[in-house]
């Protein structure tokens, strides 16, 4: 029974349906209830660093519940999204109600969007993957999917990679810098993979063009059905959705940098090159996301047996309450600075 405690990470849904429901205030339900309920709750549960015990392991990795938890988001995601598409096109609404419904639908296509996306595209099933894709679909950030399994498990905690933020950036800053050297990036990566296989640009198997299309079709589709509202919505929502995904890339490996050895290249990354966090709220809502350091140490691990290591940087608050801290630059610097090992931080 204690392995239903991951339906938890079904309550920012369930909130979200609840906002939009009954609207007026709220529609602020989801925000609210993200960033301040879930960071209290942090600070009142206990931190757990207790790991799966080695003859529970195969249990785990064999029970399906685990993964349906994961397939479930994709309905719920998509049932939401076209909920809010149908809310604001059939109601008459005043902005803050808009704006409420964007930004709740938006943490939605974050955590059970990308955030999931996030953990099925490490998976070897193609189903998984395809899953994994489609849940990037309305955030429109569907090149994630190439950049972060063939970028930023490669070049991470290195000055090469975008979603390693340097010491003393702010996370607006990293807002920019990471969004935009990310897709040029997968483009990059897109071309490698092809000339790999010895195919051209212009081929079926190039995932970017069919990605862009895809996202277009959608953006498109929903223009037509639902009109400019419907339109901005979508665009609006998906804006939160990836810069929600950018907050966390910036606190998962803030200030961290690889050292390079003497032959010129970077050491291997190890459990010391992301920020672990061990507060259960965040770890259970987050599919244990905040046990970053295990997850890059090995990235096919699935989420319900990553491991906590004692050499791994540990956050001081869980990753939804670093979140909101990493939005007030000088706090979070004055939090975060000292934290960082000295010989890690690289100008």
């Amino acid at each position: 029974m204690k392995d239903l405690k991951y339906l938890a990470a079904f309550s920012i849904p369930i909130i979200a349906f609840i906002g939009l429901s009954i609207k007026g205030i709220y529609l602020y339900l989801t925000p609210f209830y993200a960033f301040i309920i879930i960071p209290f709750m942090e600070l009142i549960f206990p931190v757990n660093t207790k790991n799966v015990a080695p003859e529970d392991i195969e249990n785990k990795l064999n029970a399906s519940l685990f993964d349906w938890l994961l397939y479930l988001n994709l309905p719920i995601v998509y049932g939401l999204t076209f909920f809010g598409l149908y809310t604001i096109t059939h109601t008459s609404l005043e902005t803050y109600e808009f704006v409420g419904i964007v930004f709740s639908v938006g943490i939605v296509l974050g955590v059970n969007g990308i955030n999931v996306a996030h953990e099925l595209g490490h998976r070897q099933a193609s189903k998984e993957r395809f899953i994994g894709k489609a849940l990037l679909l309305p955030a429109l950030y569907m090149h994630f999917y190439i950049e972060h399994n063939f970028g930023h498990h490669l070049h991470a905690a290195t000055k090469e990679d975008p979603a390693t933020a340097r010491y003393n950036q702010s996370v607006y800053s990293f807002w920019i810098t990471s969004t935009v050297r990310q897709y040029f990036s997968a483009w990059s990566i897109q071309r490698r993979l092809l000339k790999n296989y010895k195919l051209n640009f212009i081929s079926l198997r190039n995932d970017m063009f069919w990605f862009t299309v895809f996202q277009l079709n959608y953006l498109l589709a929903v223009y037509w059905v639902f009109g400019l509202y419907g339109f901005v919505f979508a665009l609006s929502s998906g804006i939160v959705g990836f810069i929600l995904l950018e907050t966390v890339n910036y606190i998962e490996h803030y200030g961290l940098m690889r050292l390079k050895t003497t032959s010129g290249r970077y050491e291997r990354v190890k459990e010391i090159h992301s920020w672990n966090s061990n507060h259960v709220i965040g770890r259970i809502v987050l599919y244990e996301l905040t046990r970053h350091s295990d997850h890059h140490y090995n990235s096919y691990k699935k989420y319900q047996i990553l491991d906590c290591h004692d050499e791994s940087p540990q956050m001081p608050y869980g990753y939804p309450t670093s979140m909101v801290l990493a939005m007030i630059p000088p706090l979070w610097f004055k939090i975060m600075n000292k934290r960082v090992p000295r010989e890690m931080i690289i100008s």
